[in-house]
């Protein structure tokens, strides 16, 4: 019998806004897009799908997208009008939101559909770096408006079976993310040292510890300073609980509009 192949699980940092789309910003994320760039090539093959679980969508109850035809949706403001019709045709997965909402409810997971949600920035953004050709069926999960931290690493870890069935469960955020921080020289340390203190969290081998000391994010240095509301940071709990016993790495940083950012793979 022919092994399966695991898939590992990603969290982004994606940036701001549509900055790929903008030339001076895309010249400030250079590294941003190097990486992303290159990061298919050091996954086991192509994915079959993927699973995004963005900090731009959140509902009172976790939410599958189920159209076969996902619409873009432009969330954000004060961007040249070419930004506001820019296109990721990929396809949705009505198979995979229905194997979702299976694993969800085996582990006594409640979850609705929408099938008008559409393409946020904190998934084109990454996805159309990463895959350009738009041709790999996209799904998207949201966060619960609780951002209860337990309970997104358990929606996490009810996701984990996807990881053997040829899909990629992407958690795309910011390990920085107080908008008023971004380009003040005094935010600079602050980033740093929070995302010190994930870094050690996320390379744990025990991911009894892990989860624990992500679930107590708030005692972390800065915490409540970098993220004033943690809708960027909760993708990272819902990645982190689908690796399992997978142990978490670094696989790039940015320093742009003088913050660090980071992000991590595991598996």
């Amino acid at each position: 019998m022919k092994p399966s192949i695991r898939f590992p699980t990603l969290f982004i940092s994606h940036g701001g806004g549509p900055w790929p789309y903008i030339e001076d910003m895309r010249q400030r994320f250079a590294v941003t897009e190097a990486e992303l760039a290159k990061l298919p090539a050091t996954l086991p093959t192509k994915p079959k799908a993927i699973l995004v679980i963005t900090g731009h969508w959140e509902e009172p109850q976790f939410t599958v997208s189920t159209a076969k035809q996902p619409p873009m949706v432009y969330d954000y403001s004060g961007f040249p009008e070419h930004t506001y019709h820019v296109q990721y045709p990929a396809s949705g997965s009505p198979a995979l939101a229905k194997r979702v909402g299976e694993l969800l409810a085996l582990s006594g997971v409640a979850a609705l559909k929408d099938e008008k949600r559409g393409f946020d920035h904190g998934t084109f953004v990454p996805l159309m770096l990463m895959y350009p050709n738009a041709d790999i069926p996209v799904v998207l999960l949201s966060m619960k408006t609780t951002y209860d931290p337990l309970e997104h690493i358990k929606l996490g870890e009810a996701l984990a079976p996807l990881r053997d069935e040829g899909v990629l469960i992407i958690g795309s955020g910011l390990t920085y993310h107080n908008m008023r921080g971004f380009g003040r020289p005094a935010s600079l340390e602050p980033s740093v040292q929070f995302e010190q203190y994930l870094y050690e969290v996320v390379t744990n081998h025990d991911p009894q510890q892990r989860n624990q000391a992500l679930v107590g994010w708030e005692q972390a240095p800065y915490a409540r300073l970098v993220h004033p509301r943690e809708d960027h940071l909760i993708p990272l709990m819902v990645v982190a609980g689908a690796a399992g016993e997978s142990v978490g790495e670094r696989i790039f940083t940015d320093a742009v509009f003088g913050v660090v950012m980071a992000s991590y793979r595991f598996g």
